[in-house]
């Protein structure tokens, strides 16, 4: 079975260095004719190692699942996996500290198993995918390599036993991040974007860093399964510590409050990989290791408050943000954010089957709804939803397709999202009378979740009534008018390599709730659909009123604001960035005029003392003999002076 994880990583791996190496192998001929062939080969080196990593994750999760028939647990910690039985490859000590050894070990078990089926089946879809979308690109066969690299980063934190393998991982996914979201370099914003990410991933990352080597050196090792078995011997200050640390990474990688701000630029990268960093990678792997670390944080009290904390702030504030933005990329971005923070609700309400569910059903319909949006974006030229309009006549599938995505985001039955945003907020309800939350905390929580289920229903409506309806035309387009619908001569679907993960995902998205149906927390979910028609129902009637106008109106005053996202970036660059700025230009003119001036000082100083000891040494015998009679002459009088 070990073996089979290790396949499942090594795969996309070896078609990451053959796609580097091998897709222009062996004359290395660029332009036309040779940049095709290079694309075709590429394709096929990422697209058939991905589907056989497919079929391995997919076959260890059939075989955790067949051991989990006879066990225990309820229905919910059997379908995220929490209830499977672990097996851990065997672990040899590659570096031994002296303290704390260093090993390196996979761990298969069912939570594993079944996120890892999750990425690799979100990333085969967005590598096929990408062979229509990027089909006349010439950096096609690096950018499929970094996506196998990608996926491989991934599957190697799903699968590690040893918290130094989870952070090679981890930090491998930023850099591809970093290389994918640039992909268009040439485009300033686009690898400013790329900057951005990296950069403030990084930031928290250092904090992760610092949490893995307090957990590790207090446990006398990095194996998780060692860590989690010394945490009733740790001092409570340690586990803190440790939780708090780590959640700087979390914050990081999954684009929680404080540290958001990526995500939404990172919409600068191509369609296809927003898919990926959304649904499958990057993002879900913040709260997958909050999952596969949850007694740490179970364990450390106050910890859990910050994360739900950061979780009422993030989903209400994002899904705001959401309503307001006009790229529809963009809208798509802050949904991830506020789906996330239900996520990371979910975990510090207590219930970590919630949040890995919502976790499953969110990457289906996400994917979903990023490749949807590729297809539209494809077809008009631009991410404005301004532009857009009109779209479901010529565009059937993909707009059944969004439908049933949409629908999922805003948790309406019978999608998936209708079912773990149930567990989720029925988790949340019951944090307020028992619970590891401070009754504030968890007030604010469930007032947030419940806040934004109204205002996710909104904007997931007013973006597929401005895609899909009204009565303007696509901008730009031949043969159309302002006042025309588009017609479908114009507008037609993508190609059927782009066309068939739409209708595969799809199918996930509406149904993989479903093993909920018999659990449904009727009260909850009865409240959830309602307030999710509220807010619909109030897009619809304000477009209804005038469908020319944005339904973003309804915000008012707010309008500016959550278009803005608060302003966090500006209050950003003026509380971090231009101090960082000015004092880098203040130690760059002290290096400069101080520093350097003085090194440049003492060298004019040698330079000129040099020049008059030149002078007596110029080659001149008869400047010598002069120089020599006159000592001569000196010494003579200076004897007979002093007698």
């Amino acid at each position: 079975m070990t073996t089979a994880a290790v396949l499942a990583i090594l795969l996309p791996f070896a078609a990451a260095a053959a796609g580097l190496l091998g897709s222009r192998f062996p004359k290395g001929l660029r332009g036309g004719a040779a940049d095709a062939a290079a694309n075709r080969r590429a394709a096929w080196i990422a697209i058939v190692p991905t589907a056989v990593s497919t079929l391995l994750t997919i076959w260890l999760a059939y075989s955790i699942r067949a051991g989990q028939a006879t066990g225990g647990g309820d229905w919910l910690s059997r379908f995220t996996g929490s209830a499977g039985t672990a097996r851990v490859a065997t672990a040899s000590v590659a570096v031994d500290t002296g303290s704390a050894p260093i090993s390196v070990g996979l761990l298969v078990d069912g939570l594993a198993a079944t996120i890892a089926v999750l990425v690799t089946v979100v990333a085969l879809a967005v590598q096929v995918y990408s062979v229509g979308y990027l089909r006349d690109d010439r950096r096609y066969p690096s950018y499929s390599a970094f996506i196998s690299l990608f996926t491989s980063a991934m599957l190697l934190v799903v699968y590690a036993a040893d918290l130094l393998v989870l952070y090679v991982g981890w930090e491998v996914m930023g850099l591809c991040s970093y290389l994918l979201i640039g992909h268009w370099w040439e485009d300033r914003a686009n690898s400013r974007a790329a900057v951005k990410a990296f950069l403030v991933t990084r930031i928290g990352d250092v904090g992760f860093l610092f949490g893995v080597f307090v957990l590790g050196t207090a446990a006398g090792g990095f194996r998780i399964a060692d860590v989690l078995a010394k945490l009733p011997e740790l001092p409570p200050g340690t586990i803190l510590a440790a939780a708090l640390l780590l959640l700087a990474g979390v914050a990081g990688k999954s684009a929680q409050v404080p540290l958001h701000t990526w995500l939404p630029d990172a919409m600068a990268g191509p369609t296809p990989i927003s898919a990926l960093i959304h649904a499958a990678t990057m993002v879900a792997a913040g709260i997958f290791v909050v999952a596969r670390l949850y007694p740490v944080f179970l364990a450390s009290g106050p910890a859990l408050d910050v994360l739900a904390v950061m979780a009422a702030l993030g989903m209400l504030g994002a899904a705001l943000a959401a309503l307001a933005q006009d790229d529809l990329k963009r809208v798509l971005a802050y949904s991830t954010i506020s789906q996330l923070a239900y996520m990371a609700g979910a975990l510090a309400a207590g219930s970590r089957d919630a949040a890995v569910f919502h976790l499953i059903t969110h990457g289906a319909f996400k994917a979903l709804l990023f490749l949807c949006a590729g297809a539209v974006i494809h077809t008009v030229g631009s991410n404005l939803m301004s532009a857009m309009g009109g779209l479901r006549r010529g565009l059937p599938v993909t707009f059944a397709a969004m439908t049933i995505g949409f629908a999922a985001l805003a948790g309406l039955p019978p999608a998936s999202g209708f079912f773990s945003k149930d567990e989720v907020l029925a988790a949340v309800e019951r944090s307020l009378s028992a619970g590891h939350l401070a009754a504030p905390v968890a007030l604010l929580l469930y007032g947030c979740a419940l806040a934004t289920v109204a205002v996710t229903g909104a904007y997931a409506t007013r973006a597929w009534l401005r895609t899909f309806f009204g009565e303007h035309a696509l901008s730009g387009l031949p043969g159309t008018a302002a006042s025309e619908p588009v017609p479908s001569a114009v507008v037609h679907e993508a190609p059927p390599v782009m066309r068939w993960p739409i209708i595969i995902l799809a199918v996930p998205a509406l149904l993989l709730g479903l093993p909920g149906v018999l659990h449904i927390h009727w009260g909850t979910a009865v409240l959830s659909v309602a307030l999710a028609l509220l807010g619909a129902g109030a897009v619809h009637a304000v477009w209804r009123a005038d469908p020319r106008r944005d339904p973003a109106r309804l915000l008012g005053p707010l309008r500016g604001p959550c278009e803005r996202a608060f302003s966090v970036d500006a209050l950003y660059r003026a509380v971090f960035v231009r101090p960082t700025l000015l004092l880098a230009y203040v130690v760059a003119r002290v290096d400069g005029r101080v520093v350097d001036g003085a090194v440049r000082g003492s060298g004019r100083t040698v330079t000129g003392l040099a020049g008059l000891v030149r002078r007596a040494q110029n080659g001149n015998a008869q400047l010598y003999v002069t120089g020599l009679l006159a000592g001569v002459l000196l010494l003579a009088v200076g004897a007979v002076m002093l007698g």
